[in-house]
């Protein structure tokens, strides 16, 4: 019979290695350095899918910026757990459930909330912190602590803060933040922001909410704090089509 249909030694060994380059290209191409990350967390007991918070908001635009090569998320505040877990799984890009030196290194995290989920955003950095994992940037918005927290002092792991606030309502952010170390942290800024002769209209909001709890709610749906806030995390992130 022919060699068309009995390949030769030759061939076999050509096709042999022809497969296992594609398996080692695929292999290759599995251990791939892990997206920017974008973690918000939402504060109160907002839905992390309601689009009437400024935080989810900014999380829509920022996946429509970055179609790739980002990976953009919000959380509960409550949620905080299962935000950590999801970045350690996105930080293991080799798949084998621990974090390597380098994977940690390489990591390029930005976290960034509203009230509860700026205070919950901070307590991530710091538990990150304790893992060995650096992070870009974290963004609070009128920061409000849960018990036990702290979202006044900023861990050393995080390169770059800001913080965004009010002071009119019974329920206001942090005004000042500090850097655990100086050396490692820079603190960008305390912004504050005054309603009382610039009252912004938050019609979609919850009545409660504009009533009970109305400066903490305006800043909430400023689109000038969010633009702020969203420019500082696209400074962080790489070019769209890079």
């Amino acid at each position: 019979m022919s060699n068309n249909i009995h390949p030769s030694i030759r061939e076999i060994s050509l096709l042999l290695t022809l497969i296992f380059g594609v398996a080692h290209v695929v292999a290759a191409d599995s251990g791939a350095a892990a997206p920017a990350i974008v973690i918000g967390f939402v504060g109160g007991m907002v839905r992390r899918d309601d689009m009437v918070h400024s935080v989810v908001q900014v999380a829509a635009e920022l996946r429509q910026h970055h179609p790739s090569g980002v990976h953009v998320e919000v959380f509960e505040n409550r949620r905080r757990e299962e935000a950590l877990a999801e970045i350690i799984r996105l930080l293991n890009h080799n798949g084998n459930g621990k974090l390597s030196a380098d994977e940690k290194k390489d990591a390029r995290i930005i976290l960034y909330g509203h009230s509860w989920g700026a205070s919950a955003a901070i307590t991530l950095a710091r538990e990150l912190d304790r893992d060995g994992i650096p992070v870009l940037l974290t963004v609070q918005v009128d920061s409000v602590p849960r018990a036990g927290e702290n979202d006044r002092v900023i861990p050393a792991n995080v390169a770059e803060a800001a913080n965004f606030y009010e002071l009119n309502g019974f329920l206001h952010g942090e005004p000042q933040i500090r850097p655990a170390d100086p050396k490692h942290t820079r603190i960008l800024g305390d912004f504050q922001f005054d309603y009382k002769g610039n009252p912004i209209d938050c019609k979609h909001y919850p009545w409660y909410d504009r009533l009970l709890m109305r400066p903490h709610t305006e800043i909430e749906c400023d689109p000038k704090v969010w633009t702020q806030v969203e420019s500082l995390i696209e400074s962080k992130l790489p070019l769209p089509g890079d």
